[in-house]
């Protein structure tokens, strides 16, 4: 049964619009999983399965949220029924130490170089995806390169902690491991320093911009979408999330709004299912003109138009994935980057190629607060408090710098 030596294991957990019901869902993933369902434990594994469908089902309200959870929950399964060989109630202390340690290290063969959908229907059927790994390196990086950050580590944390709660307040285990390993972590590193916004400079964003609007030139069909969703995410903040259509919300032109002053406002959906309202500049409304000229549509959207935001290049209606518009937003650093590395710009092309598309919002809110109102920048970016915002203001970093640049290890006397 055991799958650490040979091959990566197969994927548990479909899409959130493939779930039906927790039964049936865990009984065709041990039908999957064959060896699992041939193994002595396969009773306890199906209540397992159960639970754990059960569980993923309670967060169908966001497709962002359930996919985070979806990610942790699986790799813990995969690692308890073929490394351990055991199954969750028999999971203490011990067991979630050394699986954390696994994950900071996973074998080679349980780590991919992309992203890729969990599962891809052959012949009518949902069937695994065999090139689908449960970790990814991105960036280009090799395999070898793997990491697991900070930030992946405090979020095993919080979503392993929330799903033994769930499971402890069902009454299906006796105790949540993780919560005995956070007491006494070693694993999360504390800091007394602020990590600091990674965002592209301005002259990685005038390259992007360039070499994005010439796309469009070349292929207007499908780069002026491009060229749109770029400004979007950098000219205000918008996450990848809030330009998909989902369970929550489905994006379209009659969200950009006038207001009785005639000014212009963007209507969006966020995290936590709240709606903002998102100041269009300009700029951005010429972006929008020109879009919609682009798409054969009139200047400005009217009220209640329905037409999709984003929509696919091939087929009818919106973009409802948000691995579409990362895959978007990649393809544009990646020609952004050759440019660059093709005009002698190395350094500034390499660190570009570490850029990911929340760098995007990340810059235009670090733009932003230098010269706008950083009470109006919280609420266009939808922060819930201002000690969010106020991580974007490098001024006080800028003013320590500067004042020991010129420090001297040899000092004049």
């Amino acid at each position: 049964m055991n799958a650490f030596n040979n091959t990566s294991p197969m994927p548990i957990f479909d899409g959130i619009d493939q779930l039906t019901n927790s039964l049936d869902d865990a009984r065709q993933a041990l039908t999957l999983h064959s060896g699992l369902g041939a193994s002595a434990l396969s009773g306890a594994i199906l209540e397992d399965l159960i639970h754990s469908f059960s569980f993923l089902m309670s967060y169908n309200g966001s497709t962002a949220t359930f996919n985070s959870y979806r990610r942790e929950i699986e790799r813990l399964l995969q690692w308890t029924f073929y490394v351990r060989e055991t199954s969750l109630s028999q999971l203490g202390r011990q067991d979630m130490e050394d699986y954390i340690h696994f994950c900071q290290a996973p074998p080679k063969n349980w780590i991919g170089t992309r992203q890729l959908a969990r599962f891809k229907k052959k012949s009518g059927t949902r069937v695994p995806n065999p090139q689908w790994r449960p970790f990814v390196v991105t960036n280009g990086k090799h395999v070898n390169e793997f990491e697991l950050s900070q930030k992946s580590l405090q979020a095993l944390f919080a979503v392993l902690s929330t799903y033994f709660n769930y499971l402890l307040q069902d009454g299906y285990l006796d105790l949540n491991p993780i919560a005995l390993v956070r007491q006494k972590s070693r694993f999360i590193q504390k800091h007394a320093y602020t990590a600091p916004i990674r965002r592209i400079s301005n002259l990685q964003w005038d390259y992007i911009l360039e070499t994005v609007e010439e796309l469009a030139r070349q292929h207007p069909v499908e780069h002026e979408r491009s060229l749109f969703v770029m400004r979007c995410l950098f000219g205000m903040y918008l996450r990848i999330s809030e330009l998909v259509a989902d369970e929550r919300s489905t994006p379209v032109m009659g969200d950009f709004q006038m207001d009785a002053d005639g000014h212009w406002w963007l209507r969006v959906v966020g995290k936590g299912n709240k709606a903002r309202m998102v100041t269009v500049s300009d700029d951005m409304l010429e972006a929008l003109k020109r879009y919609r000229a682009a798409r054969n549509l009139s200047s400005l959207p009217p009220p209640g138009d329905n037409t999709p935001l984003i929509p696919r290049i091939k087929g009818r209606g919106p973009v409802t994935s948000t691995r579409q518009i990362r895959y978007l937003v990649q393809f544009c650093f990646d020609q952004a980057y050759q440019k660059m590395a093709g005009e002698g710009l190395s350094d500034d092309a390499q660190e570009l190629k570490a850029a990911t598309v929340h760098w995007l919002r990340h810059t235009g809110i670090s733009e932003d607060v230098q010269f706008r109102p950083k009470e109006h920048v919280k609420e266009d970016a939808g922060h819930a408090s201002m000690a969010t915002t106020d991580r974007y203001i490098n001024t006080a970093m800028r003013e320590r710098h500067a004042s020991a640049r010129h420090k001297k290890l040899k000092p004049d006397y």
